[in-house]
């Protein structure tokens, strides 16, 4: 299995918040779903300084590449524009 280390920024406008808290329970349920299949090692959410919301990491894995893109043209955060920028990079571990 090939694993993947996610970073993910929402956007920052005035809504932005609001439009993650929205979308946050579809969210969850993907990735609810990608556990139950075994593509989902962990994640959350990256914290500002005030303790909002602004991010996510996540680690997934998927037998193939079309596994990955399948995600992320399913990902609500990514469908629905709470993640600005997404950064997706192969993740090799030492156990």
């Amino acid at each position: 299995m090939n694993q993947y280390l996610i970073t993910a920024y929402d956007y920052t406008d005035t809504e932005a918040l609001q439009r993650r808290m929205n979308v946050r329970p579809h969210h969850l349920d993907e990735a609810k779903a990608l556990k139950e299949s075994g593509n989902y090692v962990l994640g959350g959410a990256i914290l500002n300084d005030e303790g909002k919301m602004i991010g996510s990491v996540m680690i997934l894995q998927f037998e193939t590449e079309e596994g990955l893109a399948a995600w992320k043209q399913n990902e609500p955060y990514i469908t629905q524009q709470i993640w600005e920028s997404v950064d997706v990079k192969p993740l090799g571990l030492l156990l």
